[in-house]
């Protein structure tokens, strides 16, 4: 036990020192389970996910049809508001950036924010450039196996830090919905449901900026 005490605490260290470790946050080798409201049940003969707002075109698939769409995978550090952070994470799934680049997804111009919908009527807002980059990710999969239930199954969006891409903006993992089912494309911004209960709009992790 204490063991393995000294181990998470010399890899948090040396973490820290690589300057990968975010103020405020400690290093966790489990991966901790936070949400608000049940589980939902998924059917994948009912499941769809839809895309509209300020693109040209909606677009509506089902479960079958989604997972035909291009896949990625991506390794990147995680950071959760509650100050725990998970590294080098592996995900599969969507890259908006891929479907609006292979003209899947066509936007409008003055398209300029993006609002992750989801089950419950639960939803979570980023910046179209932030969506569009290469930590944002329509995940199903992580570390090789399907999402669990408890984790955002069959479908969540992801937002981490590569480690690489240092120029990537990377906010709190909260901006990422679990149980994803749709994104709204917006020209102005609306808040999600925590920005609502007094998160910060932002969440930029190297600045803290936790609450408003």
């Amino acid at each position: 036990m204490l063991n393995s005490v000294f181990k998470r605490k010399e890899d948090e260290d040396q973490l820290r020192d690589e300057g990968r470790l975010p103020p405020g946050q400690s290093l966790t080798q489990k991966f901790p389970v936070l949400h608000y409201g049940p589980v939902p049940s998924f059917n994948p003969a009912t499941w769809d996910f839809r895309v509209w707002g300020e693109v040209q075109e909606d677009k509506q698939w089902t479960w079958d049809e989604f997972n035909q769409l291009p896949r990625t995978k991506i390794v990147m550090d995680i950071h959760c508001v509650t100050r725990w952070s998970k590294f080098d994470t592996e995900w599969e799934g969507i890259s908006v950036r891929t479907l609006v680049e292979q003209g899947v997804i066509a936007l409008n111009p003055r398209t300029k924010h993006v609002l992750q919908n989801a089950e419950y009527g639960f939803t979570a807002n980023l910046p179209l450039e932030i969506v569009l980059q290469d930590n944002f990710l329509l995940a199903t999969h992580f570390n090789g196996e399907p999402i669990t239930p408890d984790h955002g199954y069959p479908l969540r969006g992801v937002i981490g830090h590569i480690v690489d891409q240092p120029d990537l903006k990377t906010p709190y993992f909260w901006k990422g919905a679990k149980w994803l089912r749709g994104l709204q494309f917006l020209t102005e911004d609306q808040l999600g449901f925590w920005e609502q209960a007094g998160y910060h709009n932002e969440a930029d992790i190297w600045l803290e900026q936790r609450f408003k």
